[in-house]
């Protein structure tokens, strides 16, 4: 039998942006808020993540960008360490090219799943989202850690898929 080339294989292509329906069910978070970040449930430290574009209720699927190095402004919580079950117990200023990961932890503040720790409260690996950029030419660093965390609105050029 002969092989066939197919004129409808590929899905996306380099350079492409890579946006995907996911179901909710799929989801950390299974109410999803466009332009929060996402991660797509997986093995601990490895899941996908990266940013909702748009929800459809009716389907409760989610658009998502996985584009790699798409800049977007995110609330990044300045925790960098938790005593596992107990809280936060180490926050760390934020400076360009930091990773910073999604992070499901209980205790992070509402609308709120960015932080500088590669583990959640409950201990298990967070997946890395991306790395802290600057927005414009104006955005000062360092910005403070604060005595018990601080929370911003940063740029986070994002891993991706």
């Amino acid at each position: 039998m002969p092989e066939i080339v197919h004129d409808d294989y590929e899905v996306s292509s380099e350079g492409a942006v890579r946006h995907w329906e996911i179901p909710y069910a799929s989801l950390s978070d299974a109410t999803p808020t466009p332009t929060n970040p996402a991660m797509v449930l997986g093995t601990a430290g490895l899941q996908l993540t990266g940013t909702i574009l748009t929800i459809d209720a009716n389907t409760s699927v989610a658009v998502i960008d996985f584009t790699s190095s798409m800049v977007y402004r995110h609330q990044l919580r300045t925790v960098s360490g938790y005593n596992v079950g107990v809280g936060e117990n180490a926050w760390t200023a934020i400076t360009i090219g930091l990773p910073v990961y999604y992070d499901n932890s209980a205790s992070m503040p509402a609308g709120c799943y960015l932080s500088l720790c590669a583990t959640n409260i409950a201990g298990a690996a967070n997946p890395l989202f991306g790395w802290v950029v600057p927005a414009n030419d104006t955005d000062v660093f360092p910005k403070a850690a604060g005595a018990a965390g601080n929370t911003w609105a940063q740029a986070v050029m994002q891993h991706g898929a």
